[in-house]
């Protein structure tokens, strides 16, 4: 395993450190996910749709293949995606204008409607959690968030 670049964090505080987040971070995915899905109005949409629809959403006209290298998957997945999301009525294939070859991504008003229920179900129950910490533990959080985004670019790009 290699070790990001740039660490000036004591070995002890990385071995203590790693296996809480690889235990925190995930248990804190899916308790946020079953709220949602408890609370959302539909059936939730997959992880891996919503993933999808998020980078659309925020990268109208990607390609399959962008997608793909963005969200760390295999492009015949992603197209797979795609076809399964145009069909809900979730995404839009469409030509590029300068080469008819490739065709870009773009949400539809559903999706994009669906994606901010589900964002405001997320930010709602977070909000609440966050209501019942102490002021120091919010302080932090927030004092951890820049680490926690610099710890997902190093992750990412090793990814790559």
């Amino acid at each position: 395993m290699s070790s990001l670049p740039g660490s000036s964090a004591p070995q002890r505080d990385v071995d203590r450190v790693a296996p809480a987040l690889a235990d925190a971070l995930p248990a804190l995915h899916r308790a946020l996910d079953r709220l949602v899905a408890r609370d959302y109005a539909l059936p939730k949409p997959p992880e891996g749709h919503l993933n999808l629809l998020r980078h659309v959403a925020e990268h109208e006209g990607a390609t399959v293949r962008e997608a793909a290298d963005a969200l760390l998957m295999k492009p015949n997945n992603v197209s797979a995606l795609v076809s399964q999301l145009t069909e809900q009525g979730l995404l839009e294939r469409r030509q590029d204008g300068t080469d008819k070859r490739v065709v870009r991504l773009h949400p539809t008003a559903v999706a994009r409607r669906r994606l901010g229920e589900v964002r405001a179900l997320q930010v709602s129950h977070l909000t609440e959690a966050l209501l019942s910490l102490t002021e120091g533990e919010m302080d932090a959080l927030g004092s951890a968030l820049g680490a926690l985004h610099s710890l997902t670019r190093g992750l990412r790009s090793a990814a790559h």
